[in-house]
């Protein structure tokens, strides 16, 4: 019973750092979404880069301890970090901007911007 009340007490938290995470995700789209470049670090702009390094250093340690949970309890890797991490970097020169892809993504996600 310890290891099931254990497993069980992991699985809340888990829950709750994905909520932490989601939050999160979804406060650095707003501001992206209000025209902030950097989130999605489409611009090899380095001071760009350094105003955005915390949020993403953020993210990826909440999404490491979600994946460690996640392991645990033997569940599927968390799909919302890894799709935001494919969605940053360079992007096609016609590609849409950064505010109107944080705008997407906030949809996707049910929060409006």
């Amino acid at each position: 019973m310890a290891k099931a009340d254990r497993l069980e007490r992991l699985d809340v938290r888990r829950i709750e750092v994905e909520a932490e995470y989601r939050d999160a995700l979804i406060a650095a789209l707003r501001i992206t979404a209000a025209g902030r470049w950097g989130l999605f670090d489409h611009q090899k702009d380095k001071a760009t880069r350094a105003r955005t390094a915390p949020v993403i250093a953020a993210l990826e340690e909440l999404a490491d301890e979600i994946e460690g949970m996640r392991d645990t309890l033997g569940l599927e890797p968390f799909a919302l970090h890894a799709q935001f991490m494919a969605a940053r970097g360079p992007a096609a020169p016609d590609a849409v901007g950064e505010p109107k892809q944080a705008k997407v993504w906030l949809d996707r996600l049910g929060a409006d911007a």
